[in-house]
């Protein structure tokens, strides 16, 4: 499905390769049948049930899907607070399965940042907008004509230096996510990791916190992966991948193209997604169209494969041609 919609300086733009892009030989993210079973009370749930999922060094990419899609768990493990049961997680070349406690320790302050939703999580309330980002760098011991560079270069980055000496409760809620943006990349992490960053704010704010997002991928060579239920958010990456019953289902890709008269058009081309096995999920919107259910009828065709709803020929009347094939 290719949807074009003109708009004139929209935020999705081709992707060139990041400026400090790290050299570790794959992708940033590279999740493959990642299985995670809970087991409560002995009864068991499968939150992952073999997802698989590849992020590009210097990409922004939305990971969309509703409660108990399993996005949180996901999360989880690509943040360090939790470990699969099963497959493959590593990010910036880093096995997330084989970490010791030290090395989880590693990872959590230097190869991932994150941010939360909340902004008592992201933010020491008695501290600066300033000294907040300064914390970590205090904490991995950098020295302090380091640490104050830093700083300097990450609230003008974020747009807030002029906020440098306000605590969160004076601050806007877009000022307080860009700054909790600037507290994540302190110590310049390879991946950026954001927990419905835009949850708590309006439409205009949400829009300058993901500006702000995309500008430091762009200019500082940072892999960024949203995690949020909120699929409005897509219009600002050019991927996103949707997650469903623990797997990823499909994916939309978009880029911006200028016709003979200099106007520009963003396309955007859903894709489903296969795994190993073959095994793929329909976008839901298309199953309910067309009344999809228990199992359809496949046919092999030269490019492609005929996907139509199981109607035996008995019940069809005189006549009538077969669905098209999606």
């Amino acid at each position: 499905m290719t949807t074009d919609t003109a708009r004139t300086g929209s935020p999705v733009t081709e992707r060139s390769e990041p400026p400090n892009a790290r050299d570790h030989g794959g992708p940033d993210i590279l999740c493959e049948d990642l299985v995670r079973i809970y087991a409560t009370d002995g009864v068991e749930v499968q939150a992952l049930q073999g997802l698989n999922l590849r992020v590009d060094p210097g990409d922004v990419v939305a990971l969309v899907g509703a409660s108990g899609s399993g996005k949180s768990t996901l999360l989880n493990i690509l943040s360090g607070l939790d470990t699969p049961t099963g497959g493959r997680a590593q990010v910036a070349g880093v096995d997330l399965l084989t970490m010791n406690r030290r090395q989880r320790v590693h990872y959590q302050r230097h190869v991932v940042g994150f941010v939360w939703q909340q902004t008592s999580r992201n933010l020491m309330p008695f501290l600066t907008a300033a000294e907040n980002v300064a914390l970590p760098l205090v904490i991995a011991g950098r020295p302090r004509r380091d640490r104050a560079d830093r700083v300097e270069e990450l609230l003008e980055l974020l747009d807030v230096a002029d906020c440098r000496d306000r605590r969160p409760a004076e601050l806007s809620g877009g000022q307080q996510q860009r700054t909790a943006v600037a507290v994540a990349l302190a110590n310049d992490p390879a991946v950026l990791l954001a927990d419905e960053p835009t949850g708590e704010l309006d439409d205009a704010m949400s829009t300058e916190v993901l500006a702000a997002m995309r500008d430091a991928s762009e200019r500082l060579g940072v892999t960024v992966l949203i995690v949020t239920h909120d699929p409005t958010i897509a219009d600002h990456v050019r991927r996103t991948v949707r997650i469903r019953d623990g797997r990823t289902s499909t994916e939309v890709l978009r880029h911006v193209e200028r016709d003979e008269h200099g106007q520009e058009r963003l396309v955007a081309q859903e894709y489903t997604v296969i795994d190993r096995a073959g095994r793929m999920q329909l976008p839901s919107g298309y199953v309910a169209e067309l009344g999809l259910r228990d199992r359809v009828r496949l046919e092999l065709e030269t490019d492609h494969v005929g996907v139509w709803p199981d109607r035996p020929a008995t019940r069809r009347p005189a006549g009538e041609k077969e669905d098209d094939d999606e």
